[in-house]
């Protein structure tokens, strides 16, 4: 299997290499030359830094191994780099002190986190009580199985609508006629719950009887709808051990929220710049929307069960 190319410098995004001489920077570790895997001008590189890169490397090309002698070259490139830098004084620019105090606010920040989390894992307590609370919160609803036709405007849905009071069949119109994603499955939408759906599309599929067709077409931001009932069913939510997993990174956000809220509750913060950005010139702007639908049955129970994180 051919191995995927290591963009150049890659690395040096991933560690820092130490030296003995650079006194100028005090983050920059001490190593020792029996902890340094090459020494490049007289600057030592560890082996955890090898270390690092082989992992990050593995990662990047699905575990695959990456010839050693490619990144220690990698990393050497890097140092010289790092050296005709520093050489240069493009280390001491303004620019580039307020580039490298970012990233160490970066990493601290996602470090902080990391401790955190560790300290304080998602139970499955907590992952029984975010279910049982999303199970309240759905328990009786109702899910429709429907398809429908998508057109841009009202008289060639009417024409449609025509064509299904002389016995034409639904799906075949869908897939002739319909705009949407749907329209290669006949415009089948699969089961979804009425919080899936626009309101307009939601409530005129909740006015329909089984196996009936909307005799007039329904209008939303997406278009004109014309749409048959196929089926209802009173909503059963998946089993805990289902959803198990999709609840954990859910429940370990709201964690991590609740943190972050209680250390700016007891923060002193003073905003010293504008917040609202000042009025544009006014222009007109076209937004085009997309029609997003669900494609089975396992897809739709996760998203009314679990709804996808704002």
């Amino acid at each position: 299997m051919k191995l995927k190319a290591i963009p150049f410098l890659l690395a040096s995004t991933i560690f820092v290499t130490g030296c003995q001489q650079n006194t100028n920077n005090a983050a920059t570790p001490n190593i020792q030359k029996e902890d340094a895997a090459i020494v490049v001008n007289g600057q030592y590189i560890s082996k955890s830094a090898l270390d690092t890169l082989t992992k990050e490397v593995s990662e990047r090309v699905k575990g695959q191994n990456y010839p050693k002698d490619k990144l220690i070259d990698q990393l050497i490139k890097t140092e010289l780099l790092v050296q005709e830098a520093q050489s240069k004084g493009l280390d001491q620019t303004p620019e580039t002190v307020e580039r490298l105090a970012m990233m160490r606010a970066s990493v601290l920040s996602q470090l902080a986190v990391e401790d955190y989390i560790k300290s304080n894992p998602v139970t499955d307590a907590d992952l029984k009580a975010a279910y049982d609370k999303q199970i309240a919160d759905t328990a009786g609803g109702t899910e429709y199985k429907a398809r429908h036709i998508l057109v841009k405007d009202e008289p060639e849905a009417v024409a449609i609508i025509a064509k299904l009071d002389k016995g034409a069949d639904f799906a075949t119109l869908a897939k002739e006629n319909s705009t949407g994603p749907s329209n290669t499955q006949g415009g089948d939408l699969g089961w979804f719950g009425p919080k899936q759906m626009v309101a307009p599309f939601s409530e005129a599929v909740a006015q329909l009887e089984k196996g009936k067709y909307t005799k007039t077409p329904v209008q939303t931001q997406f278009g004109w709808h014309i749409i048959i009932l196929e089926d209802i069913r009173v909503q059963t939510p998946p089993p805990f051990e289902a959803v198990k997993a999709q609840l954990e990174p859910l429940v370990q956000r709201e964690k991590l929220t609740n943190y972050l809220d209680s250390l700016l509750s007891s923060a002193q913060v003073e905003i010293l710049v504008p917040v609202t950005e000042p009025a544009p010139v006014a222009t007109v702007v076209e937004t085009v929307t997309e029609e997003v639908t669900p494609t089975s049955d396992t897809v739709t129970e996760t998203i009314e069960v679990i709804p996808a994180a704002e």
